[in-house]
């Protein structure tokens, strides 16, 4: 068999082979280092326990490293929370609003262990047991929801904002609820509620 010339061509190709694997190698070999490095990150797999403080109660529980907040709410506790709602999963509708440390928060795209250590408030806690809290009154009162699926998130913002500034702005209210998405369109009745109920907490109305 005649062998091929050598050609610059040929040389070129098998130059950039060589180089690419030897590239190739090095990162393999760069990877191995990094996995085997001291402090190097660990994968976690199974579970693991969490205590969580919700509406003023501690909960210890065992869940995945990937749980969320919104799964432990409604998934985990015996009863159930269920007034945080599953709807986009994305952090896009608020309808899962929870207040972290007083601050609204998707409890969607929180995990359950970033939550650790923080006082976890949720629609269900926001006033005692067979009481509407001066938030949930104005919304029945105004007719504040049509499916109620994003009226808990709602009221959980609204609370927010008139915990911080009970003379709050109709500017400020609507600000406070940018993050949560009302498809039925009832946004004058839910800021008509806000306001009523800022000056329930005011003293100004009964």
């Amino acid at each position: 068999m005649t062998p091929r010339p050598f050609s610059r061509r040929s040389f070129l190709k098998g130059a950039g082979g060589l180089a690419a694997g030897g590239a190739i190698g090095d990162a393999a070999r760069a990877t191995v280092a990094n996995e085997r490095a001291p402090g190097a990150a660990l994968r976690v797999s199974g579970e693991v326990e969490v205590e969580l403080s919700i509406n003023g109660a501690a909960q210890t529980l065992k869940v995945e490293p990937r749980t969320t907040l919104l799964g432990v709410l409604r998934h985990k506790l015996e009863p159930a929370l269920t007034g945080s709602k599953v709807v986009c999963d994305q952090g896009a509708c608020g309808a899962c609003t929870v207040l972290i440390d007083g601050r609204p928060r998707y409890a969607c795209m929180t995990l359950a262990l970033d939550a650790a250590g923080k006082e976890i408030r949720t629609v269900e806690g926001l006033a005692p047991a067979g009481e509407l809290s001066a938030v949930q009154q104005a919304f029945w009162e105004e007719d504040a929801l049509m499916c109620g699926f994003c009226t808990p998130g709602f009221v959980v913002s609204v609370t927010a904002c008139l915990e911080k500034n009970p003379a709050a702005s109709e500017e400020e209210v609507r600000w406070a609820c940018s993050g949560n998405l009302c498809r039925c369109g009832t946004y004058p009745h839910i800021f008509g509620a806000a306001a009523k109920a800022g000056r329930r907490l005011r003293g100004e109305e009964r």
